[in-house]
């Protein structure tokens, strides 16, 4: 088994710091993640600088960046607006999300369920790049509970994305509510994949039980950075060198070098001037 696997550290991770770091360092972050073999790495997010301060300048990240060959850059859009952006840098992916609730998408987007869904849609249907469509809130919202899995499932079809991926935005998902709704979803879907947050520790056994129901594409974050401004308590994703050191564990190819990502999170660490979440940075890889 080959499973892809996307960083969205520089993205997802640094969004949730209180410190705002200049583009120049969010460059250098991809490029230490891209030079230790990352396949994919979502290095910017094309939204309001007033909303969300710490991804503000992305085209003078993207402007930073030594683009490697097999390496895949995307970004993030919530609209037509950040697709545009997008399309003006030399990115490779383009990666639009919207939320499985009616009141998330209020909240994170300033529109509804049924709208954003129209967005979405209508960005992927003028993309003439690869799409991934990110569905966030899949599994639990913090402002209406626990999120119906047929919902989730009606919601995919008909997307027409290259790829779907299910978010647990807010950790609370468990590797069997994992497992059922990729089965659900990998059936009518080219690609599938998840994106987790370890908020209760459930993690890394949801990214196995995706893996085990077909999953082929799971987003993690360097030192496991992250979180949501928009979910209240969200915390990191999961680690991705811990994600490494456990499928490679599992004999799972995944193309990184461990030892350089662990070196990435002890460059990182300094640079935050704190204690990251991830484990393996911290304790070393085992000889392998």
């Amino acid at each position: 088994m080959r499973v892809t696997l996307c960083d969205v550290g520089p993205r997802d991770g640094l969004q949730n710091e209180p410190d705002v770091l200049p583009p120049e360092v969010r460059a250098e972050l991809v490029n230490r993640l891209t030079a230790a073999g990352v396949p994919r790495v979502e290095a910017v997010s094309f939204v309001r600088d007033d909303r969300v301060p710490q991804m503000a300048g992305a085209e003078a990240v993207v402007g930073g960046l030594d683009k490697r060959s097999g390496t895949e850059y995307a970004g993030l859009v919530l609209n037509r607006k950040g697709y545009e952006r997008l399309r003006a840098t030399p990115l490779d992916r383009v990666n639009c999300t919207f939320a499985a609730t009616d009141t998330f998408n209020r909240r994170n987007g300033n529109m509804s369920l049924e709208d954003a869904v129209a967005q979405v849609k209508a960005i992927v249907a003028a993309s003439d790049l690869p799409t991934t469509v990110t569905v966030s809130v899949a599994f639990g919202c913090p402002f209406e509970g626990r999120v119906d899995p047929g919902h989730v499932a009606a919601l995919c079809e008909g997307l027409g994305a290259d790829e779907l991926v299910l978010a647990d935005t807010i950790g609370v998902a468990t590797p069997t509510r994992v497992a059922r709704l990729v089965e659900r979803v990998v059936v009518g879907q080219k690609s599938t994949g998840v994106h987790l947050h370890n908020t209760r520790n459930t993690g890394y056994a949801n990214a196995l039980a995706a893996l085990e129901a077909g999953a082929t594409i799971l987003d993690a974050s360097v030192g496991g950075l992250g979180g949501c401004p928009y979910a209240p308590k969200a915390t990191g994703n999961i680690a991705t060198e811990d994600l490494v050191y456990l499928l490679e564990g599992e004999g799972i190819d995944t193309g990184v070098d461990l030892d350089a990502l662990i070196g990435v999170s002890e460059w990182l660490e300094g640079v935050l001037g704190r204690r990251l979440e991830g484990y393996v940075y911290r304790a070393g890889a085992w000889p392998r």
